[in-house]
């Protein structure tokens, strides 16, 4: 007999947002259940063992943009959570063998080889860039305003809701607006073109504009992807980039310990097979092995496309709406690998494969904007590009713990490929041969790297969605360009994580502000629901 279950709150997907979202409503004392396709909590935010005795982070690979109201409410360092900062932030080497460093006290010195007008520069780049920031860090726990049909008094609240985000926009000098304006609407290649004129300070900048951004960094809207990755902090230093020690699965894991801790229950390895609609609202969901699970509000904080195309009956939503979420942009030009290494890289820019600063760093391998677009271009005509775009990322050299002594584990974040191969190719059989370009790249510019590799895991698109839900392989769970952002996220109208069922809620990446791990979209969600339970959040 199929087991039957009644809470006030079935969540979908045990991903960090869900586990986010779990943890403020248990805490508010609602009986909540959380339930898991895969058998390890944490969605995309995991480590697990790819080799015997090599464990990585094996999609999303580092910390910065983990919300510090999240970590607090949750007390997320009680629960385990350690984040250590990099030692160097970014290394670029280039074809010709030299090296730009970016970190504190690094970058003016490095930049200076390259551009004395470029490295004049940083220092107002950088405020620029922290004061719009600054505005999107405060934008980042609300409720987007929500353009609604009907009540009077809800449609005042949206109304009242923008004026005082107007309001707060006004009180920024002109400067400032402009700043904002282009970094929503122009390129990372038009905005960065503006400030510098040495290549390689706007390729490490104007990477952070294409990552899982399947586009050219001088698409229009990119420049925002660039922003969306500026915002975050690591130990309490904005604007860094660290590492959760244990991966990134010590970070979902905190945030499950403070979510049991607060009386919510997990279930893993149960798929939701349908969401129950009764009356008109969603009243529960039913899993793949046949248990119902009977809830006063459903949370999805899985992908819109698989919510609303796979759970629900489409003819219990409005047309208008479905139409919506079938033309939702979600496509990533993202390859994901992870390796198991015999020793650290030796760059011909950076001698030694003994752990040194540059060893901690994002090591990108795109010595410029053009290199960029190029391989976007390359990418959208053959399938993947033959110069590719990736980040190396070495964790054990922060964490020993990942690998055993003398070895060590990487992260190769690949971009860009296309979401699906021209002429119906299966990733299946091509994927291979993409992971040994990818090597090859990096071995160019570390030339005992491919030899260095004892075994890797390789995330195709085609991988990424399967396994992890991730349409298209977005990392993001829909585009960040401005079609789809705010009060567009997912469709307008329903900004305010409730969906057009009533009963039903969404708290995932595709909700304001969007991707990363970054726990916001579980926070708000919570707050949404709350109001509706007529509860209030608990703070640590």
């Amino acid at each position: 007999m199929p087991a039957r279950d009644t809470y006030d709150i079935a969540i979908i997907g045990a991903g960090h947002n869900g586990l986010v979202c779990a943890a403020y409503l248990a805490g508010a004392g609602l009986r909540v259940c959380v339930l898991e396709a895969r058998a390890v909590a944490g969605g995309a935010a995991v480590t697990e063992e790819f080799h015997p005795g090599f464990r990585n982070s094996v999609c999303a690979y580092t910390v910065s943009l983990l919300n510090p109201r999240v970590i607090a409410d949750l007390d997320l360092p009680a629960h385990g959570l350690r984040v250590v900062p990099r030692r160097l932030q970014n290394f670029l080497p280039l074809p010709d063998g030299r090296v730009l460093r970016v970190g504190a006290g690094e970058t003016a010195r490095s930049v200076v080889q390259f551009s004395e007008h470029d490295a004049a520069r940083l220092d107002d780049y950088a405020a620029t860039l922290g004061r719009i920031a600054d505005v999107l860090r405060a934008l980042v726990l609300e409720t987007p305003p929500n353009v609604t049909e009907g009540a009077p008094l809800a449609a005042l609240a949206q109304v009242l809701k923008i004026g005082g985000l107007a309001r707060r926009l006004a009180r920024l000098p002109m400067a400032a607006r402009r700043d904002l304006l282009a970094l929503f609407t122009a390129s990372a290649g038009d905005f960065l073109d503006g400030w510098f004129e040495s290549d390689p300070i706007k390729a490490v900048y104007g990477f952070d504009g294409i990552v899982g951004n399947y586009a050219s960094p001088y698409a229009p809207g990119s420049a925002y992807v660039l922003l969306h990755h500026a915002f975050g902090e690591a130990a309490g230093v904005r604007g860094t980039w660290g590492h959760a020690i244990g991966g990134m699965g010590a970070v979902s894991d905190a945030i499950a310990r403070a979510a049991g801790a607060r009386g919510a229950e997990i279930r893993l390895a149960a798929p939701v097979a349908e969401v129950i609609v009764e009356k008109g609202r969603a009243a529960g969901v039913v899993t793949a092995a046949g248990a119902t699970i009977r809830a006063r509000a459903v949370v999805s904080g899985i992908h819109p496309k698989i919510l609303y195309q796979r759970l629900i009956d489409p003819a219990l939503l409005p047309a208008d709406f479905n139409r919506r979420i079938a033309g939702w942009r979600s496509a990533s030009g993202t390859f994901r690998m992870n390796v198991a290494l015999a020793e650290l890289p030796d760059f011909t820019a950076a001698r030694g494969t003994a752990p040194a600063d540059h060893h901690t760093a994002g090591i990108i391998i795109a010595p410029s904007l053009d290199y960029m677009e190029r391989a976007y271009f390359d990418a959208r005509t053959r399938g993947w590009s033959r110069a590719p775009v990736v980040e190396l990322v070495i964790p054990s050299t922060l964490d020993d713990g990942l690998a055993p002594p003398g070895r060590h584990v990487a992260s190769l974040f690949c971009q860009h490929v296309a979401p699906e191969l021209p002429g119906g190719e299966s990733w299946d059989a091509r994927k291979d041969e993409v992971a040994d370009l990818m090597i090859a790249t990096v071995s160019a510019y570390a030339p005992n790297f491919a030899g260095a590799v004892i075994a890797r895991q390789v995330l195709s698109p085609a991988d990424l969605e399967r396994e992890f839900g991730l349409v298209g392989g977005d990392i993001f769970h829909g585009a960040l360009d401005p079609g789809q952002l705010f009060s567009a996220r997912p469709v307008l109208g329903h900004a305010d994580y409730r969906a057009p069922l009533p009963g039903l809620y969404m708290c995932g990446a595709s909700t304001h502000p969007g991707g990363g791990v970054t726990g916001a979209p579980g926070h708000n969600a919570a707050r949404e629901i709350l109001r509706d339970f007529g509860g209030r959040m608990r703070r640590a």
